[in-house]
């Protein structure tokens, strides 16, 4: 699957917690935090449907739109992008980047460490 930019991603996220919905209703959903007009909503469900991430099914004269594609699928293949650009492809220097910038609180330690002795079994 491509690369779902950050724009595109906060529409996949209105589109997962509901669906199907209206190019309308997309932008009524999102207009309280980004502003975006229902022509700029439209564009990126446009974009969206391209890549294969989202399909669409006729109401009349409108589109309902719905996800072609599970969150945790695209969530998969950003994480292994991230991994790989920033991290030469290995997540234990993420974690310890993590750990070394404090943004691991006690709660992701307690977490990672019972990660970790559920994959040594």
């Amino acid at each position: 699957m491509e690369r779902i930019p950050e724009a595109e991603w906060q529409v996949m996220e209105i589109l997962w917690a509901e669906s199907p919905m209206g190019a309308q209703d997309v932008a009524e959903r999102l207009a309280p935090a980004t502003g975006w007009s229902l022509a700029t909503v439209k564009t990126l469900l446009g974009r969206l449907l391209a890549k294969g991430a989202l399909a669409h099914d006729e109401e009349g004269r409108r589109y309902l739109y719905r996800p072609a594609v599970a969150r945790e699928a695209c969530v998969a293949g950003e994480s292994r992008r991230l991994v790989d650009r920033l991290f030469g492809g290995r997540a234990t220097p993420l974690v310890a980047h993590l750990a070394d910038t404090g943004q691991l609180s006690d709660a992701d330690i307690a977490e990672l460490a019972k990660l970790v002795k559920e994959l040594g079994k």
